[in-house]
């Protein structure tokens, strides 16, 4: 894939994560970060000014959709798009525009597509089946009793979470990263719970949101790392190459989710007094452990990459891991 193909799939999925109009600055900023630490690495030198452009709208979709000619490629543009609009919950009617505007710009085989469809709709379903998506009016966070569950017994499950995380960035499948969120979402939920706290989705994202890590953004750079570390070829990223080549995106994944579970047991434990600047700054201070930990558990990880199929991935998303 060249240069101008990765510039193009990557600007097609900054529009994707802005599509609605109305994201909220931490979003954005999430979304800066991540653009500039993918810069930091040489095949992503010019994302940081690639931000910019889609942001200040001085890049268009039209521009976007020629520079890929490649059928594989214009499915896989597709497919990102769709996944960066679902990172968040539900497509909003600006987002289903969108996607269906681009879909038309690329000529796409309709049974692939609508296949596809199928999958990441399958994902967003499980995913509300498994956490409440409101509470009643006027209810927030209430307290109830709290699940007898141990430290250790939360730190396993923790670790669970983040080695399935990590193993779900070798798969084939692109529509698989997409249960990552939801399963972080899962997680958050049930650390909360153990300490007494019943939480909605929307509790949990703004939590998740608070640490630092968006929930489009955190999408944006599982995928721009994939892509920018050369793992989607000619066959659209169905062929994942070889475990030291998607080490990157695993050590993210893994490490993402072992911090965020660590940092929601304490500010759970701790009766949520956490400022926003300390759970942020815990999180940064987790992360680069977490990183480490990941070589640590790399047999783990590979073993149940080894082990996964659509249906396990469902079911998980759905209930327990």
């Amino acid at each position: 894939m060249s240069p101008q193909e990765q510039q193009s799939i990557l600007t097609i999925a900054l529009l994707a994560g802005f599509a609605d109009g109305h994201k909220a600055d931490a979003e954005r900023e999430a979304i800066r970060r991540m653009a500039e630490s993918l810069g930091q690495e040489d095949a992503g030198a010019g994302l940081p000014r690639l931000y910019q452009d889609v942001l200040l709208k001085r890049v268009s979709l039209a521009d976007a959709v020629s520079g890929l000619e490649d059928a594989g490629q214009r499915q896989l543009a597709y497919e990102m798009a769709v996944c960066v609009c679902d990172a968040d919950g539900r497509q909003s009617d600006a987002e289903r525009v969108f996607l269906a505007d681009l879909k038309a710009r690329l000529k796409l085989d309709p049974v692939a597509a609508a296949a596809f469809e199928r999958e990441a709709d399958a994902i967003v379903d499980a995913a509300e089946v498994a956490v409440p998506v409101a509470l009643p009016a006027a209810v927030a966070a209430p307290v109830v009793a709290a699940s007898v569950v141990s430290g250790v017994d939360l730190d396993k499950s923790i670790l669970n979470h983040a080695l399935l995380n990590g193993a779900l960035e070798l798969l084939p499948q692109s529509w698989a990263s997409m249960a990552i969120i939801p399963l972080q979402v899962k997680m958050v939920y049930a650390i909360g719970k153990a300490h007494g706290v019943e939480l909605d989705q929307g509790h949990i994202r703004e939590f998740i949101a608070a640490v630092g890590v968006g929930l489009t953004s955190q999408y944006l750079e599982q995928f721009g790392r994939k892509l920018l570390g050369g793992l989607l070829g000619k066959v659209a990223g169905r062929a994942i190459g070889g475990i030291g080549g998607a080490a990157t995106g695993m050590a993210f994944s893994f490490a993402t989710t072992y911090a965020l579970g660590q940092v929601a047991k304490r500010y759970y434990a701790g009766g949520r007094v956490m400022s926003t600047a300390l759970l942020q700054e815990t999180f940064q201070s987790l992360l680069g452990p977490a990183k480490q930990m990941q070589t640590q558990y790399l047999p783990q990880i590979r073993q149940k990459a080894a082990t996964l199929d659509a249906g396990q991935i469902m079911q998980m998303v759905r209930g327990g891991v």
